[in-house]
């Protein structure tokens, strides 16, 4: 179930200091990155006349090797260059590019835009002598391909470092980083590539891949494919939305607790009270919180669910009810956006990652920071990013669903973190299967096929 490694800018450097150790020469990285990132300007733009902008870092000596290897495919290729290389390995592969570099600030527009100004570890905003011939250039491009990442961008959290220029491919270099997937960096990639150039490595932070989740054998039953209550209190439709969900995401067995009415008969309805229901060992996974309401009679159900033991998953009002943010019992699953995660936890500062990570120490729990760069954390560091989701998604009752989804992988058996990431997966990829215009009932309505791809 993991996914790629997601590195940051140190654990880059790391990763290739430990590479270069080995006795592979800087250089020798830099053709690699370079032939790499050509093949993909060739597969994707073909024989389209072009121009490779380059900084005076290593991102800079990437873009003469693309531009050399691009002219031995017959491409029209020129340079241009913000200014001298001031790496050995990029002057370098200066020496080895046998045409002309242009100035930055006076070069001519091409078809093909190649940027390789400044990749991993900026962090600060572009000079304006930079920013204003790049942003010309692109404008007047057709197609725009970034190496590494676009210039002008925070690596380790995604943040924009002045005007936004948007690409139609990013060659990832090695590994993917954090601004690949995290908002608003996210948006500006377009197609996104991860280029194998022999530098690998591994950290708490991964993608979040599609999961394996084994189908129901010969000696399964309803109870052991996994048994989820869910609470329904002021609005019964959410709760109803979130245990049809669950039954469409894998559990074999769903009851929903309270006095509403409506759905398929395959769901089984129970009158209460909560906490004499909990007290059946069967019971794989505990929802509370979707249209739970913020009165007397949601406290008292989010009180059973926590005195219960049973694993939970915690969504909407029931994080709002929540007293405080230290250590909850049992590693529940927290999911809040950004509106609920403000609340329960206060100010953070951080990127997201950060503010996650810290939000799972304190309450001790999975914490799925949700938005179109959803982020799954766990206590000691652990978390994972979720791929840029479908803006569609913003609609009533999709947290809804994602959290029956994320309530019938635990209630299977899936541990609190992986159970957290793949609802994540399935709720973002039935998004995709529904396309434009959905609505909750419509990913309820993808999730056989969504899940049929995991098995």
């Amino acid at each position: 179930m993991n996914g790629r490694p997601i590195l940051t800018a140190v654990e880059t450097r790391a990763a290739e200091a430990a590479v270069f150790a080995t006795g592979v020469t800087v250089e020798q990285a830099m053709e690699r990155a370079g032939a790499t990132v050509a093949e993909a300007a060739w597969r994707h733009a073909g024989n389209m006349a072009a121009l490779v902008v380059c900084g005076p870092g290593n991102n800079g000596g990437d873009g003469y090797v693309i531009a050399r290897h691009l002219k031995a495919r017959g491409v029209k290729v020129r340079v241009a260059a913000s200014g001298e290389p001031r790496s050995d390995a990029a002057r370098a592969m200066r020496a080895r590019w046998d045409g002309p570099v242009e100035h930055l600030a006076e070069a001519r527009a091409a078809g093909l835009l190649i940027d390789a100004l400044f990749g991993t570890g900026l962090d600060r905003p572009l000079d304006p002598a930079v920013a204003e011939p790049l942003a010309r250039l692109a404008g007047e491009a057709t197609i725009r391909i970034a190496v590494d990442l676009p210039s002008g961008i925070g690596t380790d959290d995604g943040a924009l470092l002045g005007p936004a220029i948007g690409y139609d491919m990013t060659v990832a270099l090695a590994v993917l980083k954090p601004a690949h997937l995290l908002q608003p960096a996210a948006a500006l990639m377009g197609r996104l590539v991860l280029g194998d150039i022999g530098i690998a490595g591994s950290s708490d932070l991964t993608e979040i891949a599609r999961p394996h989740l084994p189908a129901p054998g010969p000696a399964d039953h309803k109870y052991t494919r996994g048994h989820v209550v869910v609470a329904e209190g002021a609005m019964p439709g959410a709760a109803l939305l979130a245990a049809m969900a669950a039954q469409r995401g894998g559990a074999g067995y769903v009851t929903l607790v309270g006095g509403g009415q409506g759905g398929p008969a395959s769901i089984v309805r129970r009158a209460g009270p909560l906490d004499g229901l909990l007290a059946d060992r069967r019971i794989g996974a505990v929802l509370v919180g979707p249209g739970l309401g913020r009165d007397a009679a949601g406290r008292g159900l989010l009180d059973a669910a926590l005195g219960s033991g049973k694993p939970l998953v915690l969504d909407a009002d029931a994080l709002m009810l929540l007293e405080g943010t230290g250590a909850l019992p049992g590693l529940p699953i927290l999911t809040p956006h950004e509106g609920e995660f403000a609340a329960l936890f206060g100010t953070l500062t951080g990127s997201r990652i950060e503010r996650a990570r810290a939000a799972a120490d304190r309450a001790q729990a999975v914490v799925v920071l949700k938005g179109p760069d959803t982020v799954v954390a766990s206590p000691g560091g652990r978390a994972a990013i979720a791929a840029p989701a479908p803006g569609w998604l913003a609609s009533a009752g999709t947290g809804d669903v994602l959290g029956g989804l994320i309530a019938a992988n635990r209630a299977r058996g899936l541990e609190a973190f992986e159970a957290a990431c793949s609802g994540v997966w399935l709720h973002g990829r039935a998004a995709r299967l529904a396309g434009p215009g959905l609505i909750a009932d419509d990913l309820i309505l993808h999730l056989p096929q969504a899940l049929g791809e995991c098995l």
